[in-house]
């Protein structure tokens, strides 16, 4: 009987989403000229009312290399297609492009727009790392010492790490255990958080024992702390806003940076991931937590509905937990706001 009822709740859903128009804005631009500074989604917004349908028109031209990355200078065209409205892209010269003939171009792709405002995210691209368990943290090599016996060392420093460092490696992340992670109604252990310390380069291996220098640091690196390889990522800011293809009901569990009152740019983590079918790209809705207050007639505790306060895209995600950066929010969120698909 669940497994029915599950069905025809995604069943339910797929039919919803298959249903929803694609709204254009009012006062929406015929055409649009890409220029420095701009992202994705602000781009998105200026032709729709909901940009995470950006993919339902957005028109690939086979034709032109990449068609999915948007540079600076380059101008995009509405038009309509039997009916429906579509973007289509005409790459323009005004970002460098070197022109090696009168058909090919050679276009850095690192040039290309971002979806999001990257200041806000790199360290959580590039840095940050979750782990499933403290178990699994505390299986890593970690730091014996540092010169002279020092117990906290920094940046330049060689220090000592015990523990087998993969083979290979060269470059290492040094790390602290920071806040564990539990699912706010079952107490599923979703992830470990790591923080990372600083940055380290092999010089020597003497059986277990590695010696390390310190390239950066942030913090000092003490005693204790682990040494993990340097991960080769794949990360893209360039993906698109995309509605969740399943029944998204996540909740905010953490701020990273540790404010109360959460608001536009700001980086949040919620308790579903790539196992409840989050992708990189979509787009939630944010929802503040109703209050609850007394009832001054009859009595007795009320609570108030649950609001919609804003959205969220997702950046980056693990099997159970996803960073997202706020997108908007029309009042200050917090830990414990619920995310659902948007409308």
């Amino acid at each position: 009987m669940r497994k029915l009822l599950l069905a025809l709740s995604l069943l339910a859903f797929s039919t919803l989403l298959q249903a929803q128009q694609v709204e254009l804005k009012e006062n929406h631009p015929t055409t649009y000229t890409v220029v420095k500074g701009d992202t994705l989604w602000d781009i998105s917004g200026r032709f729709l009312k909901q940009p995470w349908h950006w993919k339902e028109i957005w028109q690939v031209n086979p034709n032109i290399k990449d068609p999915n990355l948007i540079y600076p200078g380059d101008t995009l065209t509405l038009t309509y297609v039997n009916g429906k409205p579509r973007v289509s892209l005409k790459r323009g010269l005004s970002r460098g492009t070197v022109k090696l003939s009168p058909s090919i171009r050679v276009e850095p792709t690192s040039d290309a727009i971002p979806t999001i405002p990257l200041q806000a995210v790199n360290s959580f691209l590039l840095r940050n790392r979750v782990l499933s368990s403290t178990k699994e943290l505390n299986t890593k090599p970690y730091i014996v010492g540092g010169e002279s016996g020092s117990v906290v060392s920094g940046a330049g420093n060689r220090v000592y790490a015990r523990g087998k460092l993969p083979e290979g490696e060269t470059g290492f992340g040094i790390f602290r255990q920071a806040k564990e992670f539990r699912d706010p109604k079952t107490n599923e252990l979703l992830g470990v958080n790591a923080d990372e310390i600083g940055s380290a380069t092999l010089i020597t291996k003497q059986g277990e024992v590695s010696t390390l220098q310190l390239v950066r640091t942030n913090q000092e690196v003490r005693n204790g702390d682990r040494v993990l390889p340097t991960e080769e990522r794949n990360i893209s800011a360039t993906f698109q806003p995309s509605s969740p293809k399943t029944l998204i009901n996540a909740e905010i569990v953490d701020v990273p940076r540790g404010v109360t009152q959460v608001g536009r740019s700001d980086v949040v983590l919620i308790n579903k991931g790539a196992r409840d079918g989050i992708e990189v790209g979509n787009v939630l809705s944010i929802y503040r937590l109703g209050e609850t207050v007394k009832d001054q007639v009859e009595g007795g505790d009320v609570k108030l509905p649950d609001e919609e306060a804003g959205l969220l895209m997702v950046f980056r995600t693990y099997d159970k937990l996803s960073y997202g950066i706020v997108l908007s929010a029309s009042r200050p969120l917090s830990v414990g706001d619920k995310l659902k698909n948007p409308q």
